[in-house]
C-alpha cells in the first residue's frame, strides 16, 4: 500500500485506484451496476499510513499471485469501521461487525465479501517485522476482551480519529508502530481460544442471534441458508430447525424481512426520487419482476401503489 490519496469515477476508476493503494485486486459487482459505491484514499496518520475504503462491491479479490507482483513488504491491520464483512484468506474465512480487528498478510489469495454497505481501515504494517513476532501466522481476528486485544482496538480507534498529516514524526510513528506489532502476538492467540456466539448459544437464544445476522446481512444478494449456516458454524439442518419450531422457515424470514425493508423505504417521503428497482435491489433482491410479485403478494399492493398510499397518508398526517 503506497502512493497518495486516490481520487476516481465509477468503477473503472475504483478498479485503479483499489490496485494502485492496495495492490492486485479485481472487484465483482453484487447487483446493479448503476449503484455500485466505490471510494478509496491512503492518508498519513500519525506518520503511518492507513487506506480507507467505502463500497458495496460484491466481491473483492486477489490471487495468489506470482511472487514478483505480491506486495510482499506489508501486513495489513484491517479495522472494520461500518457494515458487515467476510475476508478469506489462503481458505481461512473470519466475519468481521463494526469495531472488528483484523490483521491480514499482503501476500497469497484474499477475498473480501462486504454484506452490503461497509467502510473499512487498513493500517499499514512493516511484514518482516510482523513477521519476526509472528513467525507463520499473520492472518487472524484480533481479540476485543483480552487487555492486550482492547489496547489494540482503543489504538485503531484513536489513529482513524486523527487528522491527516503530512509530517512525520519519525520517533513517535516508530513507537506506535511497535507498540502495534508488540500488542499483535497475545491478542491474536487469545482471540483463536475465544468461543463464537453460535457455540454457546442455544434455543430461542441462537434463533435470535440468528436473525439479528440475517436482518444485518439483508443487503448480500447471496445470502441463503448454506451460507448462512456456514457463517455461523451450524449445520443446514440445524438452522431450518431453529425456525420450523416457530412454524416458519430462514427462506420466508429473509425475504418477509426484505420486503419490510423495502416497504420502510417506499414509505419514506425522503426517498421518494429514489426507483422502485434500486430500493429493491439495496435490499438483496435481483429480479424486479419478482420483487414486484413478492411485494403485492404480501402487502395486497403492487410497490407503486404501497408507495403512493404511504406518501398520500404522510403528507395528510402533516
Amino acid at each position: 500500500m503506497n502512493g497518495q490519496p486516490m481520487a476516481h469515477e465509477g468503477l473503472e476508476g475504483w478498479k485503479s485506484a483499489l490496485q494502485a493503494v492496495c495492490g492486485q485486486f479485481e472487484t465483482h459487482m453484487a447487483f446493479n451496476r448503476s449503484l455500485f459505491i466505490g471510494e478509496i484514499s491512503l492518508q498519513c496518520h500519525a506518520g503511518l499510513p492507513m487506506a480507507h475504503l467505502r463500497t458495496n462491491a460484491g466481491l473483492i479479490a486477489r490471487d495468489s499471485i506470482k511472487p514478483d507482483h505480491d506486495n510482499d513488504q506489508s501486513c495489513f491491520l484491517v479495522s472494520q469501521r461500518s457494515g458487515f464483512s467476510q475476508i478469506t484468506q489462503d481458505g481461512t474465512s473470519i466475519q468481521l461487525a463494526p469495531g472488528d480487528l483484523l490483521l491480514m498478510d499482503s501476500v497469497g489469495s484474499c477475498e473480501i465479501t462486504p454484506f452490503g454497505l461497509i467502510e473499512h481501515a487498513s493500517l499499514s504494517l512493516p511484514r518482516n517485522e510482523v513477521e519476526r513476532v509472528l513467525k507463520h501466522n499473520k492472518f487472524g481476528k484480533v481479540s476485543a476482551s483480552s487487555s492486550s486485544g482492547k489496547m489494540l482496538h482503543v489504538l485503531v480507534d484513536q489513529l482513524c480519529r486523527e487528522p491527516e498529516s503530512e509530517h512525520d514524526d519519525g520517533e513517535e510513528s516508530e513507537a506506535l508502530r511497535t507498540a502495534f506489532i508488540s500488542l499483535l502476538a497475545p491478542a491474536l492467540s487469545q482471540s483463536r481460544k475465544e468461543v463464537a456466539p453460535s457455540e454457546t448459544l442455544h434455543g430461542a437464544n441462537l434463533r435470535s442471534y440468528v436473525q439479528k445476522i440475517i436482518d444485518e446481512s439483508l443487503a448480500q444478494p447471496s445470502l441463503n441458508p448454506v451460507g448462512l449456516a456456514t457463517r455461523l458454524n451450524i449445520s443446514v439442518r440445524h438452522l431450518y430447525r431453529l425456525f420450523e419450531e416457530q412454524g416458519d422457515s430462514v427462506c420466508r424470514y429473509i425475504q418477509r424481512s426484505r420486503l419490510k425493508r423495502s416497504a420502510d423505504d417506499l414509505s419514506n417521503p425522503f426517498l421518494k426520487s429514489e426507483s422502485i428497482t434500486s430500493i429493491a435491489y439495496k435490499w438483496g433482491f435481483t429480479d424486479s419482476a419478482h420483487f414486484s410479485r413478492a411485494f403485492k403478494k404480501h402487502f395486497e399492493l403492487s410497490p407503486k401503489e404501497y408507495r403512493a398510499v404511504s406518501l398520500m397518508e404522510t403528507a395528510g398526517a402533516a
